[in-house]
This record gives structure tokens, sequence and C-alpha cells, in this order.
């Protein structure tokens, strides 16, 4: 059956969605389906993925494997919820309470990241008695209500009101801001600093909420040790921490499976939250904490959907592909090879500002070269141009929009890493 033209697809969908909707694109895309590293869409144009719908499909478009335990647990039952037992669930919760790295874990199923981000924060603020959360600068944390709350990114966070007090610390970003020209040391010194006096005008905090490598702030991190430098003052407080891992769970950064892990001196974090990549594109997030912390809760609850057997299923057999396949070293050797490769054309193009990132999880920061601003309109271009060359990437950034997303599906190849980064200086240099 032949599809309708995405441009008549595009006015239905303006005529009954959000406006404030995202779409990429000046004439946005009907991806119809994918294999591998690539999809297809509804024109019969083919496209090396290098966005993975947003860090979701994580070892590949189609995987046989996730295919077919999918179907298979489909076959039997799709859904009976958790106030049920649930065969799926329990095994998955297992591997990843043991992975986690956090002792005595427990692990509660959502079918979101902010949905898990929302879990830990009403987590941390019953068991600490206090609505105050620490947050990084140049943060995202989800849509919801209390999510969009901690999120210090003025483009996604749509409201200032708040069912919590938040207050942002210093560090997320090491290239821009008061101690960007510090070395790492003195950084993490004047960032601890920070948090320090922060402490000393506020009442206590339930917990700091942090991802190790901001995510839709581009890609951002600080020096490896920083959290666990803020881990010594968040203990002497009694002040929770909780690990963002939508993004960079699950070996994606190459060095490390989590990472919090770059960040391990003092110990794992109270909570990490994940989603995205571990159902390979099926709705799952989660949160692992410490059982004193999950049990505090002294109401019931349940999640409808969270834990469905059919994700469960899709998360199981995706964790075994990418620990059998050794998917953490692949996003290290192919992903240090395609930063290296960028970087060497970053340094002939005098739009791009840094290139910067850890395994399959790389930014390429754009600005005006006359003056060093950020340059959302050369970032529109280059999306477009990638596109029109046959390569999919994201967009991201703190003031403004002008980091390109690169985190494609950890299995890319050595040949298909140097096709998106040919595809790309093309479209860096006709911008």
């Amino acid at each position: 059956m032949t599809q309708p033209p995405a441009d008549e697809l595009y006015g239905r969908h303006r005529a009954v969605l959000p406006d404030w909707l995202t779409l990429y694109y000046d004439r946005p895309v009907e991806i119809t389906h994918g294999e591998g590293r690539h999809v297809w869409d509804s024109e019969g144009n083919r496209y090396l993925d290098f966005f993975g719908g947003i860090l979701t499909t994580m070892t590949a478009h189609a995987l046989p494997e996730v295919t077919k335990a999918v179907s298979e647990q489909a076959g039997r039952i799709i859904h009976s919820s958790t106030l049920y037992l649930n065969r799926p669930m329990v095994e998955l919760a297992e591997r990843i309470a043991a992975l986690s790295g956090i002792p005595d874990a427990r692990v509660f199923f959502t079918t979101s990241g902010t949905e898990a981000n929302d879990t830990a924060l009403l987590l941390a603020t019953a068991y600490r008695a206090s609505n105050q959360i620490l947050a990084m600068r140049n943060s995202y944390h989800g849509r919801s209500f209390s999510t969009v709350s901690v999120t210090g990114n003025r483009g996604w966070s749509p409201t200032s009101l708040s069912p919590l007090q938040t207050l942002y610390v210093h560090g997320g970003v090491r290239s821009r801001g008061p101690y960007a020209g510090l070395t790492d040391e003195r950084f993490i010194e004047a960032c601890v600093a920070d948090l320090e006096d922060l402490l000393g005008h506020t009442r206590a905090p339930a917990a700091l909420i942090a991802e190790p490598i901001q995510g839709v702030g581009g890609f951002t991190a600080p020096p490896d040790g920083l959290y666990a430098a803020f881990r010594r003052v968040l203990d002497r407080h009694g002040i929770l921490w909780i690990s963002d891992e939508v993004q960079t769970g699950w070996g994606r950064s190459g060095e490390h499976f989590w990472g919090w892990q770059a960040h391990a001196e003092n110990g794992p974090p109270d909570m990490l939250t994940f989603a995205k990549g571990i159902g390979n594109g099926m709705s799952i997030g989660g949160v692992v904490a410490r059982a004193e912390i999950m049990n505090c809760l002294d109401a019931n609850s349940i999640s409808t959907f969270g834990g469905s057997p059919v994700t469960m299923a899709a998360g199981l057999a995706n964790l075994s592909y990418v620990l059998e396949h050794d998917l953490q070293g692949n996003a290290r050797r192919v992903g240090g090879l395609l930063i290296e490769r960028l970087r060497a054309i970053g340094a002939c193009v005098d739009t791009v500002r840094e290139v910067r990132g850890r395994g399959l999880m790389i930014g390429i920061e754009l600005v005006r070269p006359s003056t060093g601003e950020a340059a959302p309109e050369t970032a529109a271009a280059v999306l477009e141009a990638a596109r029109e060359g046959g390569l999919l990437l994201g967009k991201g950034g703190g003031h403004n929009t002008s980091v390109l997303r690169i985190a494609p599906p950890l299995t890319l190849t050595v040949a298909e890493a140097e096709e998106g980064a040919a595809i790309l200086e093309q479209a860096l240099r006709g911008a």
C-alpha cells in the first residue's frame, strides 16, 4: 500500500497535535522502517541514523533478538499490571540491581525517563522530608510538572511554577561559565566551594539530581571526580545523590557502564534513574535505590504500565545483547575513532568551537566565528544539509540550541562512522 506524502501527514499533524510538539526539519520526515543503523522515510530515502530515536534505539533498528522476544511475549500475554507477579519484570530487576553498583538495591519500573526521575524526586523528598532539590545548571530531567521544575535549561522549561524549591549548582558545563578558564582541579574546587556556600544559605535539601553527561544540554560534562567531590559535601549534610542515567547508561560513554562511575571515588549514588536505550525503542524507565530509600513510602502504589511483560521481555533480550556483544567496548573503540575524526574536521571549520563527548555520545558546538556567540541558525542549517546527504543528527545546547548531538546505535561500525563523518564534514563546510 502506498504511503500518503509526508507533506499531507504534516498538515494532519498540525491540525490535531500541540504546536509545541517539536518536529525536526523544514519538511518533517516520516520514518517508516529501519534495519541496523539505517532508517527509511515514506518517500523511500535511506538515512544513516546518528541519533537513534533520541538515544533510544541503543543496539539496532529491528534487532532480531528483541523483535523475537517481543513477539513471543505478546503471543502469551501483553499486560497484567504490577498487581500480579511478573516473571520478566523480576528477572530484569535482578539483572539491573546487580549491574547498578548500589548495595541492597531495589528497582521500580516506569514507562519513561521523565516518570523515573519523577519517582526518584518523590522518594527523595519523602525520605528526607524536604521539598528542596539541588540541580545542575544546563540540565534536563523530563517534561512532567516536577521534572520541568528541576530542569536548568530554559528551552525545555515552560513554567516557573513548581512543587519543589530548586537551587542550581555550578559544574555541569566545563567550557563555559565563570570557572571555564580554570584547570580541572581548580574547577572542581570552585564548584565544591560554590556548593558549600549555597548550602550555607538554605534549609536542608532532599537530594542533588545530576546527569553525569548532560544530554539535552549538548553532551557537556564536568571533569571526572566532580560528583565524588560533591558527594563528600552531600554526605555531611545527609543529602541524597540521584544520578540521572537516562542518556548515559548501558555503556554508551564507552569508558563506563554508568556515567556515575567516572565519579566513583566516594561510592555509588543513592539512586540512579534509567530509560531510553534499555528498551531499544520500547517504553521502559525505572529507578534503582537502596532498599531503605525505595521502601520509605507509607502509602500504596502500583504502576499500571511500568514493568509490562512485553517491555520487560524486550529489555531482557536487549540487555543480554549489549553485554554478550560488548557494545560498551564497541562504543569506546568506534566512538573514539569518530571523535578524533570529527575533531580533525572541526579544526578546519571556523564555525566549530568544540567537539566533545565520550564513546558514542558526541556533541559539536557551533558558533558565529566573528563573535564566538552560539549559532543556532548554523546548527539548523547543518541538520538540514546532513539530512539531504543521508544522515540524521540531533540538536541541543544550553542558552541556545547550537550543538549537534551524535548518538548512533552502539553497534555502529567503523565504516559507518566514517560514512557519517564524511556527510557531516560536507554539511559543516557548506553551512
